[in-house]
């Protein structure tokens, strides 16, 4: 049974992290620029904020789902404006490739920055609470091994699809020279800034 419910969660990581969205396109943009490891780390910080707002969904923590209900509107506003900034921060970029003494402040900032971008979506919350209630799980006593098994599933699914996404593009990387890089800058920045401007039209 147990066994079952890990099943789920790893779809469910899967199907939330594959469709292409501004994570993507980072994850794909720092992959070619600075290698698969910060395109991996970038995907992490994405499955690490899936699991933070499953754990939420799955043990019924109403008093934070309710205050991130609540302020739908400025964690839209901030995660837009803060799209537009990794976006805009992506189109100005020089096209050059990370050194071995800058490497950990990349896989940092990477980290740290996508896992903001990820936890400044409210509907990934809502995503989850939905799919939580649909599979039956609640914070009953019950079910608080069936809703760890879960949440552990999304964030292996997740991540899997972080190492496949990563691993794929990193198999181009030799072969991106810089122009080709100043290209995929511009065009992913442009991309970025597209998601955040629909984010903040949103709130309109």
């Amino acid at each position: 049974m147990n066994f079952e419910f890990y099943i789920k969660g790893l779809i469910i990581g899967l199907s939330i992290a594959a469709p292409v969205g501004p994570i993507g396109v980072l994850c794909i943009r720092r992959t070619l620029a600075y290698g698969r490891m910060v395109g991996l780390v970038s995907g992490l910080g994405a499955a690490t904020a899936d699991g933070i707002y499953g754990l939420v969904a799955g043990f019924g923590l109403t008093v934070i789902m309710n205050f991130l209900i609540g302020q739908h509107f400025w964690i839209q506003l901030i995660g837009g404006f803060f799209l537009c900034y990794l976006g805009v921060k992506t189109l100005i970029s020089k096209a050059s490739y990370t050194q071995s003494d800058t490497q950990k402040k990349n896989i940092m900032n990477a980290f740290l920055s996508v896992l903001f971008l990820t936890l400044t979506n409210p509907m990934t919350i809502l995503s989850f609470i939905a799919i939580f209630a649909g599979l039956g799980i609640s914070n009953s006593n019950s079910n608080i091994v069936s809703s760890v098994i879960l949440v552990l599933g999304v964030f292996c699914g997740s991540s899997l699809w972080w190492v496949i996404l990563s691993s794929g593009v990193g198999l181009f990387r030799t072969r991106i020279n810089d122009r080709s890089l100043t290209l995929i800058n511009r065009l992913s920045g442009i991309i970025i800034i597209i998601f955040g401007c629909i984010a903040l039209y949103g709130l309109m």
